[in-house]
């Protein structure tokens, strides 16, 4: 028994049991019609039709059969569609850092799912250790970072410019524009992100190329709770300049400057270098590189 067989039964019943019909329908024989139901019939053991007087009737053996074969055809149908179209309306995994997870993710996938509203987008937000473990493991498609990637197996490619903002409570000592020079930051009570994050790791190279030596006062995944820290008054950070654009506005934070220090660098996009780029995965990753361009940055209070 084939689908070819199934397919030539369900033809018939739709010509009204007719195998003229049928065959006429399929592009075959009167003959072949024949031999395939009488095949269908041997192999079952069944009588599908009645022969009366020169017309086919469904037995109810064949009623029976008629109902597991259109199943199966829906069956077979849905997987046609869903197989064919995958690229639109299949499952992304995605991966993101923390800062782009926070800021970035949920405006990204909000815009990606009305264009592609069929297709499934599966979030991951961690740290880039555990992001490059689950590329490495297929359990990503891809991954939104603040720092290129370090196994050799991960194509990182930069898709956007971000820079760090250094910033301290809205209150004297500080002022807005405040250059702290060099010797004055040991003196001070650094507020950062835990080890192993990419706004971690750009502060620390820059601290690294002054040859400056700092020790954090506070240690943390939450952006947020370091702002709000700041607010507080217990020391100065180093942040996403986007996400305290709206304390900064406000004036319960003040944006400082080190001096001789520049901490700006990219956001990357990086996959497994043997992943199959899909449609739907490069979708995504032409709508994160044009986002800056088609929709408004978003806002982030920091509270």
């Amino acid at each position: 028994m084939s689908i070819r067989h199934l397919r030539i039964f369900l033809t018939v019943c739709e010509c009204n049991n007719s195998i003229t019909r049928a065959a006429k329908k399929l592009y075959m024989t009167q003959p072949s019609v024949s031999v395939a139901i009488q095949e269908l019939e041997k192999y079952y053991g069944i009588i599908l039709f009645d022969r009366i007087s020169r017309r086919l009737y469904l037995t109810e053996a064949g009623r029976q059969f008629l109902e597991y074969a259109q199943r199966i055809f829906a069956l077979l149908d849905d997987m046609e569609k869903g197989i064919r179209n995958w690229d639109t309306i299949g499952v992304l995994r995605v991966g993101a850092s923390i800062t782009i997870g926070s800021q970035f993710m949920p405006s990204y996938v909000e815009k990606f799912s009305a264009i592609y509203p069929e297709a499934e987008v599966q979030v991951f937000i961690g740290t880039s250790h555990q992001l490059e473990q689950k590329l490495l493991n297929n359990e990503l498609d891809f991954a939104l970072v603040e720092r290129p990637v370090h196994e050799s197996s991960l194509v990182a490619e930069p898709y956007m410019e971000d820079s760090l903002a250094v910033i301290a409570p809205g209150r004297s000592p500080y002022y807005p524009g405040q250059v702290l020079k060099k010797e004055e930051l040991s003196g001070q009570k650094f507020l950062l992100r835990e080890h192993g994050s990419g706004t971690r790791e750009l502060f620390e190279e820059v601290m690294e190329k002054e040859d400056i030596t700092v020790k954090p006062v506070w240690e943390g995944m939450s952006t947020t709770a370091l702002v709000n820290a700041v607010i507080h008054g217990l020391g100065i950070a180093v942040v996403p300049r986007r996400m305290v654009s709206g304390p900064l506005e406000k004036k319960l934070v003040y944006p400082l400057k080190i001096e001789g220090a520049e901490f700006k660098r990219c956001f990357y996009i990086v996959h497994h270098k043997d992943k199959l780029l899909t449609r739907t995965f490069q979708e995504f990753i032409d709508l994160c590189r044009c986002y800056e361009l088609d929709y408004p940055l978003p806002k982030y209070n920091g509270l």
